[in-house]
């Protein structure tokens, strides 16, 4: 079972409205009705739950019309945007290397997904493990993330990696074609999402070996690891009183009050932190929703007025805007997908 509070930078929210550009796509357009700003997500300690995320996701593959979403993320995904732990991969010496700071310091980026080293042979396998429910932007999240593991590869060798291969454990979609015209072979409906290479290849030089830069990078990441830490629980204790007896979430001047705060108070402690009451409880009352629809014993009613809704057509409005698919379709999604 999926653990909620899963959280990644907010800086991914900003790659993705580069992304959708692409398709003329404005920026306010993808953000609209979520409460967040530019201004908020591009603070460097900023972070946005997954159930935002997916959200998020899930609007700019309406927007765009593009099936493969996640290929284009992953393609124009760079080191930086990893922040500390990019600056760290970027002076690292190899490709092994990279991998050991990115498993030491991978949470700076997503408690959501974590990726480790598997090797068989002369094959060696870069694995991604969901910690999170991305719902029906799954398929764009494990895209974007195995696809970008490969494009860094060859940013930071200056090559390719030998016989590479993704593959994902979801059906192709439209135009798969145009995937292996990118360079990178894919499968689908495998069972794991995952980079195939020639073991080899971890023993690649990277470009900009830099064994001073690293261990300062790897210091900072470190630092970030302890605020994180601090941060993750403010954040828990707001999370933990937005749920009410009635099961609607709490509003801000309610949870402020619970914490013997000002509201105004609140927000600027949250905000210090690159936190956002908005984002939060945004992705309490989405979590929520997704688990109570888990529930085969709870009619969409029940499940509507538990997270805050007068009527169904309001929630089913909500969460397909949420999710880009109707609560009775994510139901049977999730009951299928729990008896595989």
């Amino acid at each position: 079972m999926y653990e909620s509070q899963h959280t990644i930078r907010a800086a991914h929210a900003l790659h993705l409205i580069e992304v959708v550009k692409r398709w003329d796509v404005r920026g306010d357009e993808l953000l609209a009705g979520t409460g967040m700003t530019r201004g908020a997500l591009a603070h460097p300690l900023a972070r946005i739950p997954i159930p935002v995320l997916t959200s998020l996701l899930e609007r700019a593959r309406r927007l765009t019309g593009e099936p493969a979403l996640g290929m284009h993320i992953g393609l124009q995904t760079s080191p930086t945007l990893y922040g500390a732990v990019g600056f760290a991969l970027l002076s690292a010496g190899t490709i092994r290397e990279a991998i050991e700071i990115s498993n030491r310091y991978g949470r700076l980026v997503t408690t959501a997904v974590t990726v480790r080293l598997q090797t068989e042979g002369p094959v060696a396998s870069l694995v991604v493990d969901e910690h999170a429910d991305f719902g029906s932007a799954r398929d764009i999240a494990m895209m974007t993330t195995v696809v970008a593991l490969w494009q860094i590869s060859r940013q930071l060798t200056g090559r390719d990696l030998v016989t590479s291969m993704a593959e994902f454990a979801f059906p192709p979609p439209a135009r798969p074609s145009e995937l292996e015209a990118q360079g990178l072979r894919m499968r689908f409906d495998r069972p794991a999402n995952r980079l195939t290479f020639d073991a080899r290849s971890l023993a690649l030089p990277y470009t900009m070996p830099d064994a001073v830069a690293s261990q300062w990078a790897q210091e900072r990441c470190q630092g970030e690891l302890d605020v994180l830490g601090r941060n993750a629980e403010l954040a828990a204790r707001v999370r933990g009183l937005l749920a009410s007896s009635g099961g609607s979430a709490r509003g801000l001047e309610e949870v402020a009050a619970a914490m013997n705060q000002s509201p105004r108070t609140l927000k600027r402690h949250l905000r210090a932190r690159g936190l956002s009451f908005s984002a939060l409880r945004a992705g309490h009352v989405h979590e929520r929703a997704m688990t109570l629809l888990r529930s085969a014993d709870l009619s969409l009613d029940d499940v509507a007025r538990r997270v805050g809704f007068t009527s169904v057509r309001n929630f089913e409005r909500a969460f397909r805007r949420w999710t880009g698919t109707s609560p009775a379709e994510y139901r049977r999604t999730a009951s299928a997908r729990s008896t595989d």
